[in-house]
């Protein structure tokens, strides 16, 4: 009687160190949710976004030396870029990225004149430098010193499969006035969000 007993006893604490399957199967169910999250957390990261730090002057007053910003990689392989919008591309020449924004796209003809840039004959409204060109003139100068085209590039006309593209520091950047069309083959993608540091952080406006 008391051996039987004895085991009964041991029968049951083998019951409770068990893990029922159901159990199991819940445990299963959320390792493969976290690695599959992690997968594509990897694959959102090195397949449609892309980390660039922003390096020199040449887009202040909007972008500022070491501020890192999110590319969006995809986006261009759904359209062309836009006016307006803030790019990174590859510069092969200089063996770096540039960020710049698109003034002109395929076609259109673009002039830079002064502070005054017009494409197909219509004065660009550049509401992102306003503040910036007024306060130059304020103090009686240009807030642009190189004008397109010039001795360099003298074709206002943007071939087809290239976009042109400034600096929004129009007198401390160098852009497609000096290096010419952006192929769109060297475009990296959209600069979308500043999220580096968090007093800076903010959707950019294009």
């Amino acid at each position: 009687m008391q051996q039987d007993l004895q085991q009964g006893q041991d029968g049951g604490d083998n019951q409770t160190s068990q893990v029922p399957p159901k159990q199991k199967n819940e445990l299963l169910e959320w390792i493969k949710a976290i690695a599959i999250a992690l997968i594509l957390v990897i694959l959102i990261r090195w397949l449609l976004f892309k980390p660039f730090i922003v390096d020199g002057p040449s887009m202040k007053p909007n972008f500022h030396t070491g501020e890192r910003v999110i590319v969006n990689e995809i986006l261009y392989d759904i359209r062309p870029p836009h006016r307006g919008e803030v790019i990174v591309f590859h510069v092969p020449s200089e063996g770096r990225d540039f960020i710049k924004r698109v003034i002109a796209v395929a076609g259109d003809t673009v002039k830079v004149e002064g502070d005054v840039v017009t494409v197909n004959g219509k004065k660009v409204d550049e509401t992102y430098i306003q503040g910036a060109i007024d306060e130059a003139h304020k103090n009686n100068q240009l807030y642009n010193n190189k004008n397109f085209p010039n001795e360099n590039f003298q074709d206002g006309v943007v071939p087809k499969g290239h976009v042109f593209a400034m600096g929004d520091n129009r007198s401390d950047s160098t852009d497609s006035r000096m290096i010419g069309y952006i192929p769109l083959g060297d475009i990296v993608g959209r600069a979308d969000v500043i999220f580096w540091p968090i007093s800076d952080m903010e959707w950019i406006k294009h």
